[in-house]
Formats: structure tokens, sequence, C-alpha cells
């Protein structure tokens, strides 16, 4: 009992603990639900590009004097114009996907830096930015996180079949005369909110991985898109909470171990999970061979 208190209940005394939890739960689950389009759909490049350009709008709002929930909201902005402005590019196939991803990325990330540079202390200023700060998480950010995660899993329920038939079969989609830009637009842009979002945990660095890591080893379990979903949102929340309390135990940054167990739980499934792992795959020849 004593060890039960020492490792999970003496840390949730301080109220930052307690908000810094609740956000994991909320972002966490955001992340491993919009992942498992970034994972079937191939864009963990898209990813990393959008949450390097959230840093342009952060720098701008910090250089007029900005803090706090403002720079949430200047890298929202920045976030959204770069997934629309990828959309553009690559509407009607007028560029590669990837091509115009690395243009923006390249693009954002060196218009960031630029403004970045012109702030005095920005290299402590804005250090939080790079790898997140989730012990900092107001009651106010918390808020705005929950409604913000809320608001995209909505529009996720509501065109689930169609952003389904988006990401699987384009000529059914032709068929059906979805309006395939502008639920791709769409899908850009609760992307690019969830990584503005996901920054507040793990930083610009590193916010890709709650959208690849939980989604990829959830694909590992099921085959069914929304049950995807839902292992995704699971492990991202899990992991999330795990990586706290270990970030509080070990003294370490929070960003990095909820990635290190975000990546943990994905190697567990790759060798362990049942019919896809790769020991299975093993077991498997050995008795073909037998």
């Amino acid at each position: 009992m004593d060890i039960l208190q020492q490792v999970f209940l003496d840390p949730l005394q301080f109220s930052f603990m307690q908000r810094a939890l609740l956000a994991a739960l909320v972002i966490g689950a955001v992340s491993g639900v919009m992942g498992a389009y970034v994972v079937t759909r191939g864009m963990a490049f898209l990813g990393d590009a959008l949450a390097h350009s959230v840093l342009p709008g952060v720098a701008a709002v910090f250089l007029s004097g900005g803090s706090g929930q403002s720079l949430l909201f200047g890298g929202l902005a920045a976030g959204v114009l770069s997934a629309l402005g990828i959309g553009f590019l690559t509407r009607g196939r007028r560029l590669a996907e990837d091509t115009a991803i690395g243009i923006v990325f390249a693009g954002t990330l060196a218009l960031g830096i630029g403004l970045i540079s012109r702030a005095q202390n920005y290299a402590l200023d804005l250090t939080h930015i790079l790898i997140g700060n989730i012990l900092s998480v107001s009651q106010d950010d918390l808020m705005l996180m929950a409604l913000i995660g809320g608001l995209v899993l909505l529009v996720v329920l509501i065109f689930y079949k169609e952003f389904l038939v988006i990401s699987f079969d384009s000529t059914l989609a032709q068929t059906l005369q979805l309006p395939n830009e502008g639920l791709r637009l769409l899908l850009l842009t609760l992307l690019a909110v969830t990584i503005v979002i996901g920054v507040q945990i793990v930083g610009i660095a590193m916010v890709a991985a709650l959208l690849v890591t939980p989604a990829a080893a959830a694909r590992l379990f099921t085959n069914r898109m929304h049950h995807m979903m839902l292992v995704g949102a699971l492990i991202g929340a899990g992991s999330g909470v795990v990586g706290i309390y270990l970030a509080w135990h070990w003294q370490m940054a929070a960003s990095a171990t909820i990635v290190l167990t975000m990546t943990v739980v994905f190697l567990l499934a790759f060798f362990l999970s049942p019919g896809k792992g790769y020991l299975w795959s093993v077991l498997g020849r050995s008795a073909q061979r037998a």
C-alpha cells in the first residue's frame, strides 16, 4: 500500500499533475483517432511537416508580446493555413503530394526560425514549444484543449463514412459524387488542429509520434478502421498517463517519456500481437517446416 501511495497517489496531490494527466488523456485519445487516417493514408511525413508549420505562427505571436493561449491560436492559424496550402498545391494532382509537403515544410520552418532569431532570449523562452511542457498546462488551457479535441472527434464522427470512402476508394467517392477535395481539405484541417494541441504535450520536435506510433501499434491488433481508432485512442491516452508518471519519478522531460512509452508499446505489438506479430510469423513458419 505504501508503494501504491508513493508511486500513483502522491503525485496527484499537486494540481499541475492532475491537469497534465487530464491533458494527456484528451490529446492522446484525439491523436490516436486522427492517427488512424495518418497511418492508413501514408501521411506520416505530412504530420511532421504540419508540426513544423506551427512554428511561424507561434513565433509571430511571441514577438508581438503574446503568451499562453494566444501562442496556441497563433500556431493554430499557421497550421491550418499550411494544411490548406498543401491541399491547394496538390489539387488536381498538379503537384505531387510529397513535393508540396516538402516545400511547405521547408518554407514554414525557415520562416519560423527567421522570426525566432529576432527575439531576445528566444532560446529560453521558446524551448517549451520545441520539446513541450505539459506540466505547465493551466485550467483554461485544459478546457480549450478539451473543447478543440471534442470538436475534432465530433467532426470525425459526423463524416466518418465519407472520410473512409475517400481514404480507401477514390473511384467509389466519385461514383457517390462526394466532394472529394472539400473532404480532403477538411481532413487536413482536422489533422493540423490535432497537431497544434499536441504540441503542448510533446513539442514540435516529437508531435508526429503522437499521430503515428499509437495508430501503427493499433493496426497490428485490428483490420477495421473504427477498431483501429478505438485501440489507437486507448494506446495514446494510456501512454500519455504512463509517460507523465515516469517523468515525475525519473525527473525527465514528459515529452520524452510519453513518446518512449508509445514506442515500447509499438515494439511489444510488433513482436507479440496475435496473428500479425513477428514472433507469431516465425512460429508459423517453423510449424510449416515441421
